[in-house]
């Protein structure tokens, strides 16, 4: 990857991961976010595995300013347990685009980000409904985790809808920007 190539991309996950920041106070936007986007794509766009840790710290350092402003404002309580879930994810999503950067075609990479997507959901909503009190350890408990959750919340579904719009948005932004700098020629003066 060209030096301008890397700049580009890296200010991609900077910007991303600052949406992901200002994005928490409109609560429109919740979970309208580029966070497995930007593990898929490091993984998909970047040849060198030391830069996969780039969008990795950029997701877990907004990840613990959210968290933070979470506790501060709403009682959110951190738990380790649904952080290093989060974690476990997106490094799944490390895998999954590495897969992708064997053979990147554009199919390829819009399956592979909604396979991230639905990883995540039924990952998160499973071990929410096996740790949550409210839910029924039953069938019929699973499946109100996955579809309507807690009363009081917007459904599990909005939450998966808006995932699912902003990995898909946010993957194609990168790769068409991506995309577009390799074609790109400089021109001479």
């Amino acid at each position: 990857m060209k030096t301008s190539h890397l700049i580009l991309a890296l200010a991609l996950i900077v910007a991303a991961a600052a949406y992901r920041v200002v994005a928490v106070f409109v609560p429109d936007l919740s979970n309208l976010s580029p966070i497995m986007a930007l593990a898929f794509c490091g993984a998909a766009y970047f040849g060198r595995r030391s830069l996969w840790l780039v969008p990795f710290v950029a997701l877990v350092a907004s990840d613990l300013w959210i968290d933070r402003y979470y506790a501060a404002n709403y009682g959110y309580t951190w738990e380790l347990r649904g952080a290093l879930l989060r974690i476990a994810c997106f490094a799944a999503a490390l895998g999954i685009g590495a897969l992708v950067a064997r053979r990147r075609t554009a199919l390829n990479v819009i399956s592979g980000v909604l396979g991230c997507s639905v990883l995540f959901y039924l990952v998160t909503n499973s071990v929410s409904w096996l740790g949550d009190a409210y839910y029924a350890k039953t069938l019929a408990g699973w499946w109100q985790a996955m579809t309507v959750g807690h009363p009081e919340y917007p459904p599990t579904l909005w939450f998966f809808r808006n995932t699912l719009v902003g990995d898909l948005l946010f993957t194609g932004v990168f790769a068409l920007v991506m995309a577009r700098a390799r074609v790109t020629k400089p021109q001479t003066a």
